[in-house]
């Protein structure tokens, strides 16, 4: 079976739980697929938003119902959850809408979250909105992407077409922490 066939089978799937799970990297190779023609940019976008929900639901309810959970508790013990919670207890209906973009603070947030006492409604509605927003932006960002790509080096055999992005990808994955590393602690946000 071809690349091409098993993104076109089980692309929608993959681009669900890599959001879910992992974050920007899938719904960005999302939209480099759907450049491709191989997927449509709104099924891989819609992908994107649903894993990226679902993953946050999931951690928000670990939060809320698993705290005993050694996973959770694992989590709850990083350095990121002070910093979360500052943020939340300043800002909690911003910080919801933007935890999703905060490096670092991915997986953490809606843990936190979900031992508030913020109900479970308004984390449902405002992590849709969020989701929605942020699958539509890597996605697009992908798209664009595969599209320089091949203003740049013209039509590229998919393998090495998904190469180059994936290597962009972990490039300014890198090139973020690197700068999160320099950065001075002044023992505030």
């Amino acid at each position: 079976m071809s690349i091409e066939a098993l993104i076109e089978n089980y692309g929608l799937l993959a681009i669900f739980l890599g959001a879910a799970f992992e974050g920007e990297t899938a719904a960005f190779l999302g939209g480099v697929v759907a450049h491709r023609d191989l997927l449509t940019y709104w099924s891989a976008s819609l992908a994107a938003t649903a894993g990226s929900f679902a993953g946050d639901q999931f951690w928000f309810f670990a939060g809320r119902y698993a705290a005993r959970w050694p996973l959770v508790r694992r989590l709850m013990e990083k350095p990121a959850l002070a910093r979360a919670t500052r943020l939340l207890e300043k800002y909690p209906t911003g910080f919801i809408l933007a935890f999703r973009f905060l490096v670092g603070l991915r997986t953490i947030s809606p843990v936190v979250i979900g031992t508030t006492r913020i109900s479970t409604g308004k984390f449902v509605v405002l992590n849709a909105l969020a989701a929605l927003v942020w699958g539509q932006l890597f996605t697009a960002l992908g798209y664009l992407f595969g599209h320089g790509i091949q203003q740049t080096l013209g039509h590229l055999p998919l393998h090495r077409h998904l190469l180059i992005a994936v290597a962009a990808a972990a490039f300014v994955a890198a090139a973020v922490l690197v700068f999160r590393k320099m950065k001075p602690s002044a023992g505030h946000l």
